[in-house]
């Protein structure tokens, strides 16, 4: 397993990235100014995007395993990798996602707590309603690691 950067043609990912921000036109926001990550395991089985936010905050504004190897430790393969890249440049390590039962205990397992809560974020920036696991999605939660 390889974890690498990727500097050129990132929308190849797309098919990936869609899994976790399913609108091309908000990953268009962050894709190019974010450092781009693929882990390689006899091809690639996840991707994520982070940010410096400034005063010392990485963010991840993406990260997404294909859905037939999810389950098998590939994104927190993925949070370790980010965790020890960035721990001596940053001092915060912050992601924002729905509030679904997919990806707020994910979180909460890689050591993540909660920061805090954008109302109305995705009613307010998606051209369309965001459901998962049924529920729709409504305010963006943030989490936050200390690194």
């Amino acid at each position: 397993m390889n974890i690498v950067k990727i500097e050129e043609d990132k929308k190849k990912y797309m098919d990936l990235l869609i899994l976790a921000d399913e609108q091309e036109s908000m990953i268009d926001r962050y894709l190019e100014r974010g450092t781009m990550y693929a882990l390689d395991d006899n091809g690639v089985k996840a991707v994520c995007v982070v940010t410096d936010e400034g005063n010392g905050v990485m963010e991840i504004k993406n990260i997404a395993v294909a859905p037939e190897y999810q389950h098998r430790g590939y994104g927190r393969k993925l949070i370790d990798f980010l965790v020890s890249e960035y721990k001596d440049k940053y001092s915060i390590l912050q992601v924002g996602t729905g509030d679904s039962p997919l990806t707020v205990p994910f979180y909460e397992k890689c050591g993540f707590e909660k920061s805090h809560t954008v109302k109305n974020f995705f009613t307010d920036n998606y051209d369309h309603p965001i459901f998962e696991c049924g529920k729709q999605l409504i305010d963006m939660i943030y989490f936050k690691l200390s690194l």
